[in-house]
């Protein structure tokens, strides 16, 4: 076969074409023709973060959890992460999630040793690291902030000194494991008060010690100050003025925003924008998430469910897959509007925080064998929100209420831990999706595969060519949303009949 011959001589020179160099700087983030539909967003910022928290990881790794792509093909989560846009890892950090016989209190046993393999593995991936301090053994949010047992008993100038050395300590260390620290919450939730002061003078002076403590590690690290119940309109924006009248040096103001109890859209980008107009502050979702369905896969009650939280004003999309793009998309939407840029990004909650055992469909002998199954693994390794050991520092809520994930219904994995279509939301924002047919490998647009695709392919990275978004989904025939060298090269095998893709030259 002729063509066959000349690819087979002339795959070298052909590939010399167009510099290694100048291809691999010209990746281009192309749309899909994909499973679900995204409208593209016209992001103020090259910077939004698109990020998620998957806190919980390790321990679910621990306990026996495997992760898979859309294919079904075991990877590495944070490849898989990675791959489909997300560019932001956040990780919450106690400081001794840990009873006093050594076992864990559950929510994934997040200590600084647990962040350190988070970081790093998301560093190997490209992606930078969000770190949460909670300053606390275990969960911190408004109804919750209680000081770490070490520090319990404390004068308020002891505390100072140890949360700035703890800080600085934990920062040095994570970036010697190797993780990139992009970002720093000086406490999670904060709405309320910070390690046990609630007194607003000394939450701040708190503040202020751990905030000096990331300028010191690195000045180029941002600084957050996380708060929630966005909508108590005048509650929040009085949290941005109180920063400024204690003079609290900080970046980023932030909140949480989940559906079922925060509020609407457009309240959100308003408070956000009270922070950014009035004192110039960058602004993001700490945390949102969304169901994919109201079932339930491990046997432990989640927050959204049938009859539970699962109506209201602002929930708004269907519990699907599509629907959970959909949330996020309008959740990112929001803070792109935030004026003048300010909108730095959003976070999703624990996209990964599935079972550790599927209960679906069983009865019976069936569910209880599972459920005492999956029981034994949250107690074992902490892979549940908390397990019994958690009394011993919260005896009213986590020592009684103890148990598997609150949210495995809106993780981005199914319960066998498969990808969902859902998880490209992260890289369909940037283009947005193709709502039409689109035949692989027909860069230029004739309605046939060749060698002159190839060559349209080339000039496009070589920024001799400007392929529309028809061509550019054509164009990426190993559909990973990207336009790279590999595309040429795969295009060529295939016409070369070196290797059988199935996507080339077949409509997708």
């Amino acid at each position: 076969m002729q063509i066959k011959r000349w690819l087979t001589a002339g795959l070298a020179a052909v590939l010399a074409a167009v510099s290694v160099s100048s291809v691999a700087a010209a990746d281009i983030f192309v749309p899909v023709r994909d499973s679900i539909s995204v409208q593209k967003i016209d992001f103020q910022r090259d910077d939004f973060i698109r990020g998620m928290d998957i806190s919980s990881v390790i321990s679910l790794e621990n306990a026996g959890v495997t992760f898979r792509n859309e294919a079904g093909e075991v990877q590495d989560i944070f490849t898989i992460l990675a791959q489909n846009g997300v560019n932001y890892i956040r990780v919450r950090i106690w400081n001794d999630p840990y009873d006093s016989s050594g076992n864990g209190y559950g929510g994934g046993n997040n200590d600084l040793a647990k962040a350190k393999q988070i970081g790093k593995r998301a560093a190997d991936n490209g992606m930078q690291l969000l770190v949460d301090f909670h300053y606390s053994d275990f969960w911190a949010d408004p109804s919750k902030q209680k000081a770490p047992k070490v520090w319990a008993g404390k004068t308020l100038n002891q505390k100072k000194q140890l949360l700035k050395a703890y800080t600085l300590n934990s920062l040095n260390e994570l970036r010697s494991a190797g993780a990139s620290v992009g970002m720093v919450q000086i406490g999670n939730e904060i709405t309320s008060g910070v390690a046990s002061e609630f007194n607003d003078q000394n939450r701040a002076a708190l503040l202020k010690e751990g905030a000096a403590a990331v300028r010191s590690f690195d000045s180029n690290v941002k600084i957050a100050m996380h708060f929630t119940d966005p909508q108590n309109t005048g509650a929040i924006q009085w949290q941005a003025d109180y920063l400024n009248q204690y003079q609290v040096d900080y970046d980023v103001f932030a909140t949480s925003y989940y559906p079922s109890w925060h509020g609407s859209l457009e309240n959100l980008t308003s408070i956000l924008n009270y922070a950014a107009d009035t004192y110039g502050k960058l602004t993001m979702v700490a945390e949102t998430s969304y169901p994919y369905t109201l079932e339930d896969t491990d046997g432990h009650a989640n927050t959204i469910s049938n009859g539970n939280n699962n109506t209201g004003d602002n929930m708004l999309w269907a519990f699907t897959p599509q629907g959970q793009a959909d949330e996020v998309r309008a959740v990112m939407n929001a803070v792109n509007q935030v004026h003048n840029g300010k909108g730095l990004g959003v976070f999703y909650w624990e996209g990964a925080w599935i079972t550790v055992g599927d209960i679906t469909g069983k009865t019976g002998d069936a569910y209880t064998a599972q459920w005492n199954a999956n029981h034994a693994l949250w107690e074992q390794y902490g892979c549940g929100w908390a397990s019994s050991y958690s009394a011993e520092f919260d005896p009213d809520d986590a020592g009684k209420w103890f148990g598997g994930s609150a949210v495995d219904n809106q993780a981005f994995f199914d319960a066998q831990g498969k990808a969902l279509p859902s998880l490209h939301v992260f890289r369909d924002v940037v283009n947005g999706t193709m709502d039409t047919p689109v035949l692989s490998g027909d860069a230029n647009g004739d309605g046939k595969v060749n060698i002159y695709d190839v060559t349209e392919i080339q000039k496009q990275l070589a920024e001799l060519a400007h392929l529309n978004d028809t061509q550019l989904c054509a164009a990426d025939v190993v559909r990973d949303g990207n336009l790279a060298l590999n595309d040429v090269t795969e295009l060529q095998r295939y016409l070369a009949e070196f290797q059988v893709n199935s996507t080339v030259n077949q409509y997708i």
